[in-house]
């Protein structure tokens, strides 16, 4: 078989090119190249050297990704016959995608390769910038990176960006997560003698960006907190120091449990401001509530039992798997079909005989639809009344041992009884197609515009409530009742 031998044309000009690579590409017979607009071949032209060059395939594609594949398969076909020198710049193994998809080639048995040498651009990126790698630096394909791809307290290095188009869009890329302002360097030509910086703010990269094969930038490391809140880096540290040695007393003392009745807080808060259509307001909520999570993926980090990554984990994997049809082989044309997969797939999780029907069914951030839910599973396999006469006697029989031990009872029967009587109602609730979550909200809505127009009429009036009598606040509450039909 023959073979593909790829060389690097190095970071910049002739002067930095390895004795031993020169020595190849002027000996070389087949040689190809991924592009000619690189200093090393402008020189070594002047010489007498000839090549064939692959510029024409990207002329003729709109994606990165279909000219890869092009230039691979041309070599290929080409190493039947002959065994050929493909070069590219910098470091074959650097940043170069036709090099990976030589190798993944190679592992196939389509073909043999051999990498040599060649300067990479980093190390005198690294020298121009005077940054130190071991402080933490990414390398980053500017015509495929992700906001998430970045962070924010690294160096940062962005390649591949080749015309106005990809510049905007790295740009805009950067602009979610960085301030517009923000400086950032162009480098160009790095560790040649015509190597230039070019600091400019975020915002005006793609109106100043000098694009070619030697141009990279640079986007620096925010090692001010107060400047990276838009990572989730920053939120589960702020959430750690709250917990910490040094951090708050409240925080450090609360509990799973102790925490139980913010969590449901804030979810009714996020209802809330979901009604109003608030879109800001949402942001807020939706921020308080994901600080209940780090909060409780913290405790379970303090105390040893579990961290976000477990949380992470949980929730990413059962997504995937009761999301066949997105992440596997099966087929949902409809909700329909997708919510049938979906219990499915969760009966099939708990078909376990030792566990409960219950399991799963609670809510805590309600203990109406728990109580809902667990009755709606019993029923399901026969455990009910026949019709809701039966529900109406229960109902009558819990409210009369309610009033039985309120009158002589403890705090705790009385407690206890309220408890069955409730249930009842949700029972009755559920016989009627009724939902008992919504009519409480339903009431407490109601009775918050009832409340504040009476406040309202007080306040109008005598202007405190200490100088009305139920009497006349009664009033106050059935005029509002009128007002509303």
């Amino acid at each position: 078989m023959n073979e593909i031998t790829v060389i690097g044309l190095g970071a910049s000009d002739l002067d930095q090119l390895p004795l031993g690579i020169y020595k190849k590409l002027k000996a070389a017979e087949h040689l190809y190249v991924r592009t000619e607009q690189h200093p090393v071949l402008q020189e070594l032209k002047t010489e007498g050297l000839t090549w064939t060059s692959f510029d024409a395939v990207y002329e003729k594609n709109d994606q990165f990704e279909a000219v890869y594949e092009e230039i691979v398969e041309t070599l290929i076909q080409l190493a039947k016959d002959k065994s050929i020198i493909y070069a590219v710049p910098g470091h074959p193994l650097v940043a170069e995608q036709t090099v990976q998809l030589l190798i993944e080639a190679e592992k196939k048995g389509k073909v043999k390769i051999r990498i040599e040498g060649g300067q990479s651009f980093l190390d005198p990126i690294f020298a121009a910038l005077r940054i130190d790698p071991i402080e933490g630096f990414q390398l980053i394909d500017g015509t495929s990176f992700k906001r998430d791809d970045i962070q924010m307290g690294s160096h940062v290095l962005i390649g591949q960006v080749y015309d106005a188009f990809s510049a905007s869009e790295v740009k805009l890329t950067l602009m979610e997560k960085y301030p517009d302002e923000y400086e950032v360097t162009i480098v160009t030509a790095a560790g040649s003698t015509a190597e230039k910086l070019t600091k400019v703010p975020l915002y005006e990269l793609d109106r100043v960006m000098e694009l070619d094969n030697l141009t990279t930038l640079y986007v620096p490391p925010i090692h001010d907190q107060q400047d990276r809140l838009k990572e989730w880096q920053t939120l589960r540290q702020i959430v750690a120091d709250l917990r910490g040695p040094n951090g708050c007393p409240w925080d450090k003392e609360q509990s799973h449990t102790t925490l139980k009745k913010y969590a449901v807080e804030e979810v009714y808060e996020l209802l809330q401001a979901i009604d109003e259509e608030d879109d800001e307001h949402i942001v807020e909520e939706l921020g308080d509530v994901l600080l209940q999570v780090f909060l409780h993926a913290q405790i379970g980090e303090d105390d040893g039992y579990f961290s976000m990554e477990d949380v992470l984990h949980s929730i990413s994997e059962k997504m995937i798997r009761r999301h066949p049809h997105v992440f596997g082989d099966i087929v949902a044309n409809n909700t329909e079909e997708v919510l049938h997969n979906w219990q499915q797939i969760k009966s099939e999780e708990k078909r376990d005989a030792s566990e409960s029907l219950l399991n799963g069914e609670i809510r805590a951030d309600s203990s109406l639809l728990t109580s809902f839910n667990y009755q709606k599973k019993a029923a399901k396999v026969g455990f009910d009344w026949p019709n809701v006469a039966g529900a109406w006697e229960k109902f009558e029989e819990e409210l009369s041992e309610w009033k039985k031990e309120l009158e002589d009872g403890t705090k705790d029967t009385q407690v206890d009884e309220l408890g069955d009587i409730l249930f009842t109602i949700v029972n009755l609730a559920r016989f009627y197609n009724l939902s008992p979550e919504q009519a409480m909200i339903q009431a407490n809505e109601k009775f918050k515009r009832r409340f504040r127009f009476v406040e309202l009429s007080v306040k109008q009036g005598k202007g405190d409530f200490s100088s009305y009598n139920l009497d006349e606040l009664e009033q106050f509450w059935q005029e509002a009742k009128k007002l509303e039909r």
